[in-house]
């Protein structure tokens, strides 16, 4: 599974990046504001730091706007994955922006059905968003085994990007129904390494090693 990072904070995305924990990266407008800084300056300086697509996202709502938008994101960066929304004028920017071989992923998929349609029209990513879906007591999860069983009946090459993860176990599903791609906030990447029994044991061990007087170095 490939992790993207949520995120445009750029020391968080250096700090993964370094232990090799970061396949990508997303954005989005709320993130863009939370950085406080220009969406050119930080997305290219994302883009240089990570081998790996970075989403940019569009913030237009028809399509030639966001046909126009797109065209400009993707000019900060070869490695730009431009983000579109999964309406129908998303649709039809994501036909043409694909069409001209551009990476696009498209967002804010709730349905197998809306899933379906990003794929015939040509995403390289498709984005459902599993914690908003059990923000209103609907199974996030099996948005993604859905769609996972349509694309493999038909052999789309739409990857899964498994969005708005926010606990470890989000995680963890979402690897074990195959999604290709998950996208997580810095802080929940680093809860996936913490367990209380490996902290117990290190407790435990570094007490007996106190007891025997040595040192290593």
């Amino acid at each position: 599974m490939k992790f993207f990072v949520d995120t445009a904070d750029v020391a968080a995305i250096k700090e993964l990046t370094e232990l090799g924990m970061v396949d990508g990266v997303t954005t989005n407008p709320s993130l863009i504001l939370k950085s406080g800084r220009d969406i050119q300056e930080v997305t290219k300086e994302i883009c240089d730091l990570v081998d790996g697509p970075v989403s940019a996202e569009v913030v237009a709502l028809e399509a030639d706007r966001m046909i126009e938008e797109g065209r400009k994101l993707a000019r900060i960066a070869d490695n730009i994955a431009i983000k579109v929304p999964l309406t129908w004028d998303g649709l039809k920017a994501c036909k043409t922006l694909a069409g001209e071989g551009r990476m696009v992923n498209v967002t804010l998929c709730f349905s197998a059905n809306q899933a379906l349609l990003a794929a015939k029209a040509g995403a390289t990513f498709i984005s459902p968003f599993i914690g908003r879906l059990d923000d209103i007591n609907l199974d996030g999860m099996q948005l993604i085994a859905d769609i996972r069983q349509v694309y493999d009946n038909y052999g789309f090459e739409t990857q899964i990007l498994a969005a708005s993860i926010r606990t470890v176990n989000h995680a963890l599903q979402s690897a074990q129904i195959g999604a290709d791609v998950m996208t997580a906030p810095p802080d929940v990447i680093k809860k996936m390494a913490a367990h209380p029994l490996t902290d117990k044991g290190l407790e435990a061990f570094l007490k007996d090693w106190e007891k025997t007087g040595q040192k290593i170095v």
